[in-house]
């Protein structure tokens, strides 16, 4: 697996990552004995860099992924989340970005991951009413005191970048990007290398419309976070099955999975962005290690595009309320 740098001075990374949030059953029932073998084939194949969250399963994912690494500890550079929370009474979903929040939020974090330093922090949502720069004081302080190395945000906006990077350095930004969600190709990927951060899609299969078996929303799961998502409802749902069967066709004849062509069209939109495909699935896994392998040319790429063109897919790609923390700009 070749790597990537995460940030201008950060570590060297595999250039696929890996995803964490499945491990607490965001897209379905699992357990850890699954994601550890996961967590296995990972190291077997050269894969790095784990991502996860203090709210995937409330604690879960970090917890599965802390019981592994302290059993290989030094393996994977890990980077995890905070800034999301869920009110215990309502369950209405709220952020909060305060410097006590955060930082009990990232010694919970370290205990589940078994660790002293997390790699990368990431603030999952921005909380509108504290200011950016505010917020990367706090995690400046984090890393002068060696609880963090890198620092990240999700789901932000360019403007929001620069003025982080005018108070300290940010490794890495996190969005949804894929080949159905191109927003970031509006200024954020541009300005990330601009700036020398990391640009690092999350969910760049689509969270499944690009995977060899089709998803069938009826058998969704409650707590399957695609359930009501405008995409996987109908009538669209069948409206980008059938763009994505002409897309998985076309793969076929190159001699590869949709999977992999979608990972390696991804890698090929520039040589700093860091994707990390989510999957409990070491058999997955394995063919989103395949997109690191393709042979991508500028005649594919051009060929994708008119496949698959900006905009194509029917539906938004999050619900109204699952819309609420990401940053628009365009």
């Amino acid at each position: 697996m070749k790597k990537r740098q995460l940030g201008d001075n950060g570590p060297q990374v595999s250039e696929i990552g890996l995803g964490c949030w499945s491990f607490a059953g965001a897209y379905g029932p699992t357990d850890e004995a699954e994601s550890h073998a996961t967590l296995a084939s990972c190291l077997d194949m050269g894969i790095d860099f784990l991502d996860t969250a203090n709210v995937y399963g409330m604690g879960v994912s970090e917890k599965v992924i802390g019981n592994f690494v302290k059993d290989n500890p030094g393996k994977f550079t890990i980077a995890t989340k905070a800034g999301i929370f869920r009110d215990p009474e309502t369950n209405v979903r709220g952020f909060n970005n305060s410097a006590d929040h955060l930082r009990g939020e990232l010694e919970k974090s370290l205990k589940n991951l078994k660790l002293d330093c997390v790699d990368l922090y990431y603030i999952h949502r921005r909380d509108p009413e504290i200011p950016i720069e505010e917020v990367m004081e706090t995690l400046l302080k984090f890393r002068d005191e060696g609880k963090i190395g890198g620092i990240g945000f999700s789901e932000i906006a360019p403007f929001s970048l620069r003025r982080a990077c005018a108070v300290g350095p940010v490794a890495a930004v996190q969005n949804e990007y894929s080949l159905w969600s191109r927003y970031p190709d509006l200024g954020m990927i541009a300005t990330c290398a601009e700036l020398g951060v990391a640009f690092v899609p999350f969910s760049p299969l689509g969270r499944g419309i690009f995977g060899e078996k089709i998803p069938d929303p009826t058998a969704f799961e409650a707590g399957d976070f695609r359930v009501g998502t405008p995409r996987f409802s109908e009538p669209n749902f069948s409206r980008n099955v059938e763009i994505v069967s002409r897309f998985k066709a076309y793969a076929a004849d190159h001699g590869t999975s949709a999977v992999a062509l979608a990972i390696a069209w991804c890698l090929a939109r520039g040589d700093h962005l860091i994707p990390i495909p989510g999957t409990r699935s070491a058999e997955h896994l394995a063919e989103c290690a395949e997109g690191a392998a393709f042979a991508m040319t500028d005649t594919v790429m051009a060929e994708i595009d008119a496949l698959l063109p900006v905009g194509w897919a029917h539906g938004d790609r999050y619900s109204r309320a699952q819309w609420l923390g990401a940053e628009g700009y365009c």
